[in-house]
Formats: C-alpha cells, sequence, structure tokens
C-alpha cells in the first residue's frame, strides 16, 4: 500500500492532515467523503461525474495537477465561489504525484 500526505481545509476552516492511498484510483472527493471532512450528501452529489461542483476546491500548493478537462472546465465556469485556483475534487486522482497538496474545500453553493 502506498499512502500519500495531504492537507485539507474543511468548509469550517478546520485543517486536517490525511494519508490519502494512491492504490485504490480514488480522487479527492472520495478522500474527503471517506475522512468525513464534509457533511453526508453535501459533497460529491453527482457522484464524481464533474457535474455538480459540489467538490469544488481552491487548490493552495504549488502541486502540478493534470490538466482540466473540458467537462470540469464547463462545470467551473457556471458555479459559484470560483476562484482562479478552483478545481473539482472528483478529477484529481490520488497518485504518488499528489504528494503534499493542499486544498480548502469552497463553500456551500
Amino acid at each position: 500500500m502506498s499512502d500519500i500526505t495531504i492537507k485539507i481545509t474543511d468548509r469550517e476552516g478546520i485543517e486536517h492532515t490525511v494519508l490519502a492511498p494512491t492504490d485504490m484510483a480514488m480522487n479527492l472527493m472520495e478522500v474527503v467523503r471517506s475522512y468525513e471532512l464534509a457533511p453526508e450528501g453535501t459533497i460529491g452529489v453527482c457522484g464524481g461525474m464533474a457535474m455538480c461542483a459540489s467538490c469544488q476546491c481552491y487548490v493552495l500548493s504549488d502541486t502540478e495537477l493534470p490538466e482540466m478537462g473540458d467537462d470540469e472546465e464547463a462545470m467551473l465556469s457556471e458555479a459559484f465561489n470560483v476562484k482562479d485556483n478552483s478545481r473539482l475534487g472528483c478529477q484529481i486522482q490520488m497518485t504518488p504525484d499528489m504528494e503534499g497538496l493542499v486544498v480548502a474545500l469552497a463553500p456551500e453553493s
């Protein structure tokens, strides 16, 4: 098993340092759900299909992320509270390259 350490600030402003597995094909949204860092039913509403923006987060580290896909870009263009560093958690796969990732969950829209 290969875990990485990432930091997630929840919607209450509390920072959590968590271990995320890289061998289970999980994305950031699923990590947030597994650690219960957002109330049930408030994150990943669409099941990780880049169709709702409930998992929007702000990337605070210099971690190099994969390029944004068309679906993610389209969803963020319609979402609330979008910033230059906004990404959808469901589109960020947990890979060894994500070691040290620091994000903050966007407010509920």
